[in-house]
């Protein structure tokens, strides 16, 4: 089994991610999808993750701006076919 360290855990690449199904009342889910949509995430699956994320790690390394600044980069350079690949990406990111 592959294990590789990243920011927040170890995750194998041999497991797939579990899947849940979670209920929210009506005003809870319309808050959170417009808190997703207003700050950048890509859907309200992301923004559910990073806000499990936030309450288990320490995530003080980075400021809720420069999360924001950097998912809207992400979003343009996507959007805009800047980079071909991952690895072309961190390399540009290196500079």
């Amino acid at each position: 089994m592959h294990t590789v360290n990243l920011k927040y855990q170890m995750v194998s690449f041999d497991t797939m991610n579990a899947q849940i199904n979670l209920r929210l009342p009506e005003n809870l889910l319309t808050a959170a999808r417009s808190y997703s949509e207003d700050n950048g995430y890509g859907s309200i699956q992301e923004f559910i993750k990073d806000a499990v994320r936030e309450k288990l790690f320490d995530s003080s390394d980075i400021s809720k701006a420069e999360l924001k600044a950097i998912r809207r980069l992400i979003k343009a350079t996507g959007d805009k076919s800047l980079f071909r690949t991952e690895e072309h990406f961190k390399r540009k990111l290196r500079r």
